[in-house]
C-alpha cells in the first residue's frame, strides 16, 4: 500500500515529503464539502515535489457539467499533476460517465492519469451515487484507477458505512480491471488491520498525519513517519493481519507453466498479467513470484475466488513467495 497524504499547501507537502509520503494529494477542505486548491498553491507543491513522488490534484465534489470539469482535468495535465481526482456525490450515473470520459479526452498527450472517485456517504444525500458502483463506473468512465472516500464529519469513517468484505470485494474487482485502487476517509491507526485485509493499492490519511491528530492542526512529518512505519510493518508481515494460514500441500509439475515474476509490481499488475495469460492459454501452469505479503494474500484470494487451484507457495532464499496456480478451465 502506498501511503497518500492530503495537503492543503506547500508547508504541509513539505512536511509529508519529510514523512516519507509516496503520494502528496493537494486539495481544499475549506472549500464545500472538499474543493480544489488554487492553481497557485498546486504549481508550488508540484515544483517541489520530486519526479519519483507522486503530485496529485483533488478536484473535489464536481458539478454534473462534462465541459467545466474536462477543463480542470485539462489543467491539471498541463500542471503536470501525476493524477487528478474527479468526485461525485448527489449525481446521475450516465452524466458521470460522459464527465469522465470528457476529463480523459481531456488528458490526452499528458501523463496525467484519472482517477474516479464515489464516497461511501453517499447514502447520507438525496441522490447521492451508490458506492458500490465505483468499480463499473470506473470502467466505463475510462479511468486509470479510482478512490473511495467520505465527506461526512461527524466522527465516522470508511468502514462505518462500507465493511471490510464489501471493500475486499470492490479492491478485488478493480485490481482484476488493472486499475489503481485507493481508499480514505477519515482513517486512522487502529483501521490499518482491516486496510491492510483490504490492501488497496494507495491508503489516504491526513487527520491522522496531523499535530496531536487533529486535522485542523496542519500535517506533521512524525506522525506521517509513524504512519508509514505500520504500514510497512503490515506489508512486510512483521504484523500479521490474518493470522494463522494452514499449510499448503505441495505437488510437483513437470512442464507447460508460464512464470510472471511480479516483484516490485502492483498487486493490481500482477492479477491483470494472471488474467490475460488466462484467457490466451488455460492449460499451462503460471507460477506468479512475489515480495509483497499483502500482494501475496491477494493473489491467492483473488486466483481461488476465480476457480483457479493453488497448487503450491514456497519462499525462496531471497524472501520471495512462489505461487503456482492451476487455471480453471471451466469444468
Amino acid at each position: 500500500m502506498m501511503l497518500m497524504v492530503s495537503v492543503q499547501n506547500l508547508k504541509e507537502a513539505k512536511e509529508a515529503m519529510k514523512g516519507r509520503a509516496d503520494i502528496i494529494d493537494v486539495k481544499n477542505l475549506q472549500e464545500a464539502l472538499v474543493g480544489s486548491a488554487k492553481p497557485g498553491i498546486f504549481a508550488a507543491v508540484r515544483d517541489a515535489v520530486p519526479e519519483e513522488i507522486h503530485a496529485s490534484l483533488t478536484l473535489g465534489v464536481v458539478p454534473n457539467q462534462a465541459g467545466t470539469v474536462a477543463m480542470a482535468a485539462w489543467a491539471a495535465g498541463r500542471m503536470n499533476a501525476t493524477s487528478v481526482k474527479v468526485g461525485f456525490m448527489q449525481a446521475d450515473y450516465d452524466k458521470s460517465v460522459e464527465v469522465l470520459q470528457a476529463s480523459k479526452e481531456a488528458l490526452a498527450g499528458t501523463n496525467t492519469k484519472l482517477i474516479g472517485s464515489l464516497f461511501a456517504d453517499n447514502v447520507l444525500y438525496e441522490g447521492g451515487l451508490d458506492p458500490h458502483l465505483m468499480p463499473k463506473l470506473a470502467r466505463d468512465g475510462q479511468c486509470d484507477g479510482w478512490l473511495i472516500d467520505t465527506l461526512t464529519k461527524d466522527g465516522r469513517n470508511l468502514f462505518d458505512f462500507l465493511p471490510e468484505s464489501e471493500l475486499r470485494a470492490m479492491v478485488l474487482e478493480g485490481k482484476s480491471d488493472g486499475m489503481s485502487t485507493a481508499l480514505s476517509g477519515h482513517l486512522k491507526m487502529s483501521d490499518l488491520d482491516e486496510l491492510a485485509r483490504v490492501n488497496p493499492d494507495i491508503v489516504g490519511v491526513r487527520g491522522a498525519v496531523c499535530s496531536r491528530g487533529d486535522r485542523d492542526n496542519g500535517v506533521h512529518h512524525d506522525a506521517v513517519d509513524e504512519f508509514r512505519k505500520a504500514v510497512e510493518a503490515r506489508q512486510s508481515g512483521e504484523i500479521d493481519v490474518y493470522g494463522d494460514s494452514p499449510d499448503l500441500v505441495a505437488t510437483t509439475i513437470s512442464d507447460g507453466w508460464v512464470v510472471i515474476d511480479g516483484r516490485g509490481k502492483t498487486c493490481a499488475g500482477v492479477i491483470a498479467a494472471i488474467s490475460r495469460q488466462t484467457a490466451a492459454d488455460s492449460k499451462s501452469f503460471i507460477e506468479a513470484i512475489l515480495a509483497d505479503a499483502l500482494n501475496i494474500y491477494d493473489v491467492i484470494v483473488w486466483a481461488e475466488g476465480e476457480g483457479h487451484k493453488l497448487i503450491t507457495k514456497r519462499v525462496d532464499a531471497d524472501g520471495s513467495t512462489r505461487v503456482l496456480l492451476e487455471p480453471f478451465t471451466g469444468k
